[in-house]
């Protein structure tokens, strides 16, 4: 939708409300609720503010010392939001609104560089540079409740009730027993303009994905942030709740995996007559997400809950290795000819997209640049095999963050240094609580 649309639809009455909104360091969508008449008259060119403090607090929107971007002696100001207009469309689950996406600046119009949005921008232009473009697909599973969000909190999330009551992945009648909340997503989303493929059941109780079809990177993050808080927004409308929680249980967790291929001139570049069918570029590709994932693991997974999900035999990675059509491995070669990708299985559910995204981009790049080979593929079970492990508390994939050449390069120290100071105070807070699990083993018996 452009602004002439908008001009029209809210002349009409159709639309009143245009929600203004960037992403935050945890991934979710931050802003304002304008009226439509204000955000055409003024801000969808130049702008509206916000405080700086949304990229510096925590889940809890708790203000966090350390940061250089923002803090109580600067006085905690405002930055920008500068609507990116192609992202204008209809917020179709809700009455009369539209929604836009927007970028993050300072007063003087530059970029604040640790916003999600510009990580990931930055990583692009680098790919622009060469002439190549990332297309990314994002798979994303989340698990039903048939509870309110007030009725889980109301039960300290405990003995919540799933959508469905056993595994039913692929199956036709599970998932028809969930479509009063999954069909009403699936269509809000095709008429907000995202190209919807497939929904279907996991193994985890209540666990479902829907699929959209892959993009350019940077459209396909903004579609990622979205369709998340419209599922959420429509389950509640309908008296359930869903969480993309990395690892609800003990069972499978939910992932977020990205299939990536690179493009040229409307030419896929991995596709190839090489030895292995396929180009050396896809073997340097491999080979970076190889060395390099493990230092970047904190941007593929940004909480404490999000390392529980890498378990054996859970269909979530726990060795760096790669395989062709093989899901026990971080990475899996998929497809062939012009439909060659590479799905990274790193991301649970949690995951922030754009910061994700720019993960797989630069360690690609540093795998390009450094024309590394990758060994073999593996044949067989990665949960058993010898390879470099996946870290296993967000405390070792900060300290990995903030050791690593690649992503000060990539990326910039302030940016580093920025996510950082967010995950060490993660882990703080988290060091700082009693847990459910340490009063059941302790409170009588110890």
């Amino acid at each position: 939708m452009d602004l002439e649309e908008l001009t029209e639809l809210v002349a009409v009455g159709e639309v009143d409300t245009v929600i203004l909104a960037m992403t935050d360091m945890q991934g979710r969508l931050q802003g304002k609720r304008l009226d439509a008449d204000a955000f055409l008259g003024d801000i969808a060119a130049h702008g509206a503010e916000a405080c700086n403090y949304l990229l510096a607090v925590d889940m809890e929107m708790t203000t966090l010392p350390g940061f250089a971007l923002t803090s109580w002696e600067s006085g905690y100001g405002d930055f920008v939001l500068r609507p990116d207009l192609a992202t204008l469309r209809r917020a179709t689950w809700l009455e009369g609104t539209a929604i836009c996406l927007a970028d993050v600046e300072h007063h003087d119009g530059s970029p604040v560089v640790e916003s999600p949005r510009q990580i990931l921008r930055a990583q692009l232009d680098r790919l622009a540079a060469r002439g190549w473009q990332a297309m990314v697909g994002s798979e994303l599973e989340f698990v039903l409740y048939r509870e309110t969000y007030a009725s889980a909190r109301d039960k300290g999330y405990r003995d919540l009730v799933p959508g469905n009551a056993y595994n039913v992945d692929y199956s036709i009648l599970g998932t028809a027993m969930v479509e009063d909340v999954i069909r009403p997503i699936r269509l809000a989303m095709k008429a907000a303009g995202l190209t919807v493929e497939d929904s279907k059941g996991e193994c985890n109780l209540g666990q479902h994905e829907i699929n959209f079809r892959y993009q350019d990177a940077l459209r396909m993050a903004d579609e990622h942030v979205l369709y998340k808080l419209a599922a959420k927004e429509i389950a509640h409308q309908r008296g359930a709740a869903l969480s993309f929680m990395a690892k609800v249980n003990e069972r499978e967790g939910n992932s977020c995996h990205i299939h990536c291929s690179l493009w040229a001139g409307g030419e896929p570049l991995f596709a190839g007559d090489g030895p292995h069918g396929h180009a050396p570029l896809y073997d340097q590709w491999i080979a970076g997400q190889l060395e390099r994932t493990r230092e970047l693991a904190y941007l593929y997974a940004p909480n404490v809950n999000s390392y529980k999900r890498y378990a054996h035999g859970s269909f979530a990675p726990t060795t760096l290795l790669w395989g062709r059509d093989n899901r026990t491995c971080a990475f899996r070669s998929v497809g062939r000819g012009p439909s060659l990708r590479l799905e990274t299985r790193i991301g649970g559910g949690d995951a922030n997209p754009y910061l994700a995204f720019a993960a797989v981009i630069a360690a690609g790049l540093d795998g390009v640049d450094r024309a590394l080979v990758p060994p073999a593929p593996l044949p067989g079970s990665a949960y058993d095999a010898e390879g470099p492990r996946l870290p296993t508390s967000l405390r070792e994939a900060v300290d990995l963050l903030d050791g690593s050449a690649l992503a000060r390069a990539a990326f910039g120290d302030r940016v580093v240094d920025h996510y950082v100071t967010s995950g060490r105070h993660e882990v703080e807070a988290f060091e700082a609580a009693v847990t459910d699990w340490e009063m059941v083993r302790n409170f009588e018996r110890s």
